[in-house]
């Protein structure tokens, strides 16, 4: 007669132990995420940040404001100061107004995050599909043609970012104008493009220096004796191998590109009034901070804690991804 209890395998009846399911390295990598408590309040907070950045107009249309409207019964007439307490903080104006011009703190505060994580999204976009394929195609080229993306590179990270923005950003943003662009996304535009240019060698040299690596490695050399083709080598076989340092320069790169956009609206080279910016919001308050100082702050903070998320994320997501730390 058969038993109805199920049957063991020999190797689990003599070991008395289960079988354990294998995890993949993204699995791990999430895993590690998860228990550090700091990547997680990070990533709920720029998941919020995002959020309310997708969600602006309906948001402002709610409160019954928007980034661009004057409100003249909110500051006096007399330096345009704003009117009540805490910058004219009310149920019509949640966070106040800004001093003289009576924009809606909230309102530009919400439409500024579009314009800068816009700006940094695309600029990141960009500079990884740069990095990536010329950090592929010199570490797999070598000879001449690595020796001349590499001289490339060097030409770029020589010139001085901040000059170079300063210099070119009125005759690019007027050509950029002639071809049809309107002035606000001609300011953008011209943003994306210069910090992309000059942002991907960095990324191009890490790249680099993975596939000179990889380049040797046993899956690519039965590859290559299996007679595929130097692209499907590229991006089939070695590109999947380099997607963990990619993520982590991604996550750090994300910070900068919000960071260099607000400074640049700062010292006036980025984008221009009536179109909101973080930046913009910072240079103007400093000629009000010693008469209203929540002015400052509250960009200044609201600027500072998407930085330090996007910074704390990166530092766990590279913990994360490294081989050599603990096992989840």
């Amino acid at each position: 007669m058969t038993s109805d209890h199920s049957v063991e395998t020999p190797a689990a009846h003599s070991t008395g132990t289960t079988e354990i399911a294998g995890r993949s390295l993204t699995q791990i990598a999430w895993l590690r995420l998860r228990r550090d408590k700091v990547a997680m309040v990070s990533l709920t907070f720029l998941l919020v940040v995002v959020t309310l950045a997708l969600t602006a107009p309906l948001l402002t249309r709610l409160v019954g404001v928007t980034p661009t409207a004057f409100y003249p019964d909110t500051v006096s007439d007399a330096g345009g100061l704003p009117i009540g307490r805490w910058g004219g903080v009310s149920l019509d104006h949640p966070l106040g107004v800004e001093p003289a011009t009576g924009y809606d703190i909230f309102a530009r505060l919400l439409y500024g995050s579009r314009v800068s994580l816009l700006i940094a999204a695309t600029g990141t976009f960009i500079t990884l599909v740069l990095g990536v394929t010329i950090g592929i195609i010199a570490g797999y080229a070598r000879g001449w043609l690595d020796a001349a993306l590499g001289r490339f590179m060097d030409i770029i990270l020589a010139f001085p970012l901040l000059l170079i923005l300063l210099a070119l950003s009125t005759p690019l943003t007027q050509r950029l104008e002639s071809l049809g662009l309107e002035a606000g996304l001609a300011r953008i535009m011209f943003i994306i493009l210069v910090l992309s240019f000059f942002g991907w060698p960095y990324l191009a040299r890490i790249v680099r220096g993975q596939v000179l690596s990889l380049r040797e490695r046993e899956f690519v050399e039965s590859a290559v004796s299996m007679g595929a083709g130097t692209p499907r080598i590229l991006f089939r076989e070695i590109l999947p191998n380099l997607w963990a340092p990619v993520l982590v320069y991604a996550t750090l790169l994300l910070p900068t590109f919000v960071a260099a956009e607000a400074s640049l609206s700062f010292l006036g080279v980025g984008l221009l009034p009536p179109t909101p910016s973080w930046g913009a919001m910072l240079a103007e308050s400093v000629r009000y901070f010693t008469v209203l100082p929540s002015f400052l702050f509250i960009p200044g903070t609201y600027l500072f804690l998407v930085v330090l998320s996007f910074n704390l994320l990166g530092d766990a997501v590279r913990d994360a991804l490294d081989p050599r730390a603990g096992r989840a």
